[in-house]
C-alpha cells in the first residue's frame, strides 16, 4: 500500500464514529490499566478488574483492526 493510501485510510478512521468511539475506550481502559500495573498489590476486586479490562482492551482492539480493514478494502474499490 502506498503512503497515499495510507493517509487515506488513516483519515477515513479517524472520521469513522465507531472508530473514534473504539480509540477513546481503548485509551481509557490503557490508562486505568496502567494504574492498577502501578500498585505493588492488588485488591481480589482490583485483580478481577484488570483482567475484564485486558479482555475489553483486546476485544476493542480486535474490531478497530477490523474497522480499519473494511476502510483499506472500500479505499482499494
Amino acid at each position: 500500500m502506498s503512503n497515499a493510501a495510507g493517509s487515506l485510510t488513516d483519515s477515513s478512521l479517524l472520521q469513522n464514529d465507531e472508530y473514534r468511539r473504539l480509540n477513546a475506550e481503548h485509551h481509557e481502559y490503557e490508562s486505568r490499566l496502567s494504574a492498577l500495573s502501578a500498585k505493588a498489590v492488588l485488591s481480589d476486586e482490583e485483580q478481577v478488574e484488570e483482567s475484564t479490562l485486558k479482555k475489553k482492551k483486546l476485544s476493542v482492539k480486535d474490531r478497530m483492526y477490523s474497522l480499519a480493514r473494511q476502510v483499506r478494502a472500500q479505499a482499494q474499490t
